[in-house]
């Protein structure tokens, strides 16, 4: 059995899901949490469903023997390959992501939208289905972004060819009439600042971190697990890459240097 005292396990095939860590830190500050980054792995996008299946359960099994009483899959591709396995699988609260499209077709002014995502995301059932759903409300115009889970996996920020990346992929979506632009991979809000110059002020620039948070406190409170603890929670970090190289970017992304341990072998699935 679970109790409110437990951890929340976190996990994304790298460092991007520390965006929505970061929303989880500030939605509820007591909780405790481990954060799992699959950056051996990553980017998960041009794996198939069977692999990121795989990684998804072990991931969530050693988030389970380190005591997790809610586990948030804070990767939109895992979410798309991975979110029912885990829920038919596993019994506890499983918070996973959606595009943020319904709050963009509602807020759009010119009726176009821009969604940047892995190329995987983009063709799961999950936001096939979405598009479908706000087809009506909004021209919602997919962009796959390869490169980009790369450049924020090393911690290349701001550099010329992260910038000359999102250029070639942002431009055409404003040219397009897009005002409204969703970040569809939980790597991309690192990389808002430059999304934003390069699309300009006029276009609004959105994700869904801190739905998933609300999401998992609502979880949380039906569930009977938040924590009444009053001292402030605790961050673990895992990576099943080398800790000497995740470590600095975890650290960079994180605004605080932290201790990265390695996933054991028996987690990391070849």
């Amino acid at each position: 059995m679970h109790s409110a005292a437990d951890p929340i396990g976190v996990f994304d095939s790298g460092v991007g899901g520390l965006s929505v860590l970061r929303e989880i830190r500030r939605e509820l500050p007591a909780e405790n949490l481990i954060y799992v980054a699959d950056s051996a792995h990553a980017p998960y996008g041009d794996k198939t469903q069977a692999f990121i299946e795989a990684r998804s359960l072990a991931i969530t099994r050693f988030l389970l023997d380190r005591g997790a009483k809610a586990i948030v899959v804070a990767c939109n591709t895992a979410t798309g390959a991975a979110a029912a396995s885990l829920r038919s699988h596993f019994t506890l609260p499983i918070v996973a992501m959606e595009p943020a499209i319904k709050p963009a077709a509602a807020q759009t002014k010119t009726g176009v939208v821009g969604v940047l995502a892995t190329s995987r995301t983009l063709a799961s059932h999950n936001f096939v289905k979405l598009f479908e759903r706000y087809a009506a409300e909004a021209e919602i115009l997919p962009q796959a972004c390869p490169g980009l889970v790369e450049q924020v996996e090393s911690g290349d920020l701001a550099g010329a060819k992260t910038r000359s990346l999102l250029e070639t992929y942002v431009l055409p979506l404003v040219s397009r009439g897009a005002d409204t632009v969703v970040l569809g991979c939980t790597h991309y809000p690192f990389l808002r600042a430059v999304i934003q110059d390069i699309a300009g002020p006029n276009v609004s620039v959105i994700d869904s971190s801190e739905a998933v948070a609300r999401q998992l406190r609502h979880r949380l409170v039906a569930h009977d697990l938040l924590t009444d603890r009053e001292a402030s929670g605790t961050e673990q970090f895992w990576t099943s890459a080398d800790p000497a190289l995740s470590g600095p970017v975890i650290a960079q992304l994180w605004r605080r240097n932290v201790e990265v341990g390695r996933l054991p072998e028996s987690s990391v699935l070849q």
